[in-house]
């Protein structure tokens, strides 16, 4: 468990490389470039890439003795206010200009929803992600932020009671939430679909997967050869999924696990040693993107 630990909080620019492809694939997804229809899966490789890293630092902290909830979530206030309030104000100020009245007072609303980390349950209340209605709501990308937040809310907490309670059942219960999680999501997205899409409960299964990583739930990849196999095959597999994945009320449900399994492999793989693959996601123009 420290040697996935330490890793996970050891830089890996292959992580930037991954982290590029998935901003680009929402960019190029929301501006019709490329035919990358399943482009918006960005968000999912991303929230797996956030649960390895995140649940990586926590865990390492409690271990330590060193974990403060003060400065966990100082250090998310200095990581994202500064570049949300600033996008904020230039949306309001943009808004102010040429929105008309009615859509001004909803702009109000989402930005109030967007500081309180709540604008995914907004936003689902009001229509679903796919509507044409959405492709006019200019904080829309925000729901995405405030899942990752709810989400480390509820983590920290959850980590510190198993590690003082029950260490012997951390793994497992993180492994039955995820697996919770995950079948939430497939059931209630024939029923719901616009409600596992935007809310965190259906959307946890993808940074708890991360989190298994992180604390040493999948065994080691041993071999040159094998993890070149594992990364190879993992980012076929995320490209693919960005290409064929339709947008539609099928998604996220069973159909998220394919990238969502593919990053969190070529993120385990990565942790055990640099293979070509990821050599090819540590090229400098991506680690640039990324960062």
């Amino acid at each position: 468990m420290n040697e996935q630990v330490n890793q996970s909080l050891s830089y890996r620019p292959d992580i930037d490389g991954l982290r590029a492809i998935a901003v680009l694939a929402v960019v190029f997804y929301h501006y019709g470039i490329g035919g990358l229809s399943g482009g918006f899966v960005g968000v999912d490789i991303f929230f797996v890439i956030s649960g390895y890293l995140i649940t990586g630092i926590i865990q390492k902290e409690i271990e330590r003795g060193s974990f403060t909830f003060s400065g966990f979530y100082e250090r998310r206030i200095r990581r994202i206010f500064p570049a949300l309030f600033a996008m904020l104000l230039a949306t309001l100020v943009v808004g102010a200009w040429v929105l008309l009245p009615s859509d001004l007072v909803r702009l109000g609303n989402g930005t109030m929803a967007t500081l309180l980390f709540a604008s995914n349950v907004l936003f689902w209340r009001q229509s679903g992600y796919f509507d044409t209605s959405s492709e006019y709501n200019p904080l829309l990308h925000t729901w995405s932020l405030a899942v990752e937040e709810q989400f480390y809310i509820g983590l920290p907490v959850l980590l510190i009671l198993l590690h003082r309670y029950a260490t012997k059942w951390l793994k497992p219960a993180l492994v039955v939430f995820a697996i919770v999680s995950f079948a939430l999501c497939v059931w209630i997205q024939q029923l719901r679909p616009s409600a596992t899409f935007f809310l965190s409960p259906f959307r946890a299964w993808e940074l708890l997967l991360g989190g298994w990583l992180a604390v040493g739930v999948i065994p080691p990849i041993y071999g040159a050869r094998t993890r070149l196999a594992v990364s190879a095959a993992a980012l076929v597999m995320v490209l693919w999924a960005l290409w064929w994945i339709k947008a539609g009320p099928a998604f996220p449900g069973w159909q998220a696990a394919l990238p969502v399994i593919a990053t969190a492999a070529l993120l385990h793989a990565g942790a055990q040693g640099s293979s070509p693959v990821q050599r090819l996601l540590s090229l400098k123009p991506l680690v640039f993107v990324g960062l």
